[in-house]
């Protein structure tokens, strides 16, 4: 465990139960969200990669606008 994980464990266990219940139930749905952020991302991204490559085709063929944001 690292210091500061460590230091973050030993101020939550001043914490009251109440609130410390809360804080669990918060960082273990954060902690399985980056689970799965880090197996998507770890999963190939060729449908990505297909879309990216059909966009710029399209570019070259003047196909697409150029706007910013505010034009959306």
């Amino acid at each position: 465990m690292t210091p500061n994980f460590t230091q973050l464990i030993e101020k939550a266990a001043t914490l009251p139960a109440v609130i410390q219940e809360e804080i669990a139930l918060q960082w273990l749905d954060d902690i399985d969200n980056e689970l799965q952020w880090q197996t998507t991302l770890e999963q190939p991204q060729s449908q990505l990669e297909n879309l990216a490559l059909a966009a710029l085709q399209e570019a070259k063929q003047g196909k697409t606008l150029k706007i910013g944001f505010d034009e959306l």
